[in-house]
């Protein structure tokens, strides 16, 4: 698979270090934003293939940021991967309801997190 482009928005520095380091190994193009706004922002500049989306971000949250790319036609194929500590059942209903492709909760298993990747870049590819 040819590398993709990801967009990681995560507010956390040491948990964007370990992504970082994850999408690396696997060839990808990553560019790294910590704030709701900035997810915007860097969405309309790029079109990633892939969004590794916080809930809980400053500014506008990782809910909104999900509803605001479902929203543009021309990022019907961007994957959306929602990530939060508050693992209950009701955020990870609301962020699929809202258009995520897959929801993990933190802690979350690195694997786990790496096939999610891979899996969710597979499926735009073949979309």
């Amino acid at each position: 698979m040819p590398p993709k482009s990801i967009l990681l928005v995560e507010d956390e520095d040491n948990i964007a270090l370990a992504l970082e380091y994850l999408v690396g190994k696997g060839g990808h193009r990553m560019r790294r934003v910590a704030s709701g706004d900035a997810a915007l922002t860097a969405v309309a500049d790029e079109a990633p293939d892939l969004v590794l989306l916080d809930v809980t971000l400053p500014g506008c949250s990782g809910f909104e940021v999900c509803q605001a790319i479902r929203a543009q036609p021309r990022l019907a194929r961007t994957r959306i991967l929602m990530m939060t500590a508050r693992g209950g059942a009701v955020e990870r209903r609301k962020g699929l309801a809202l258009g995520a492709d897959a929801f993990l909760t933190k802690p979350f298993d690195m694997a786990e997190l790496g096939q999610q990747i891979d899996h969710l870049l597979a499926e735009r590819a073949d979309g």
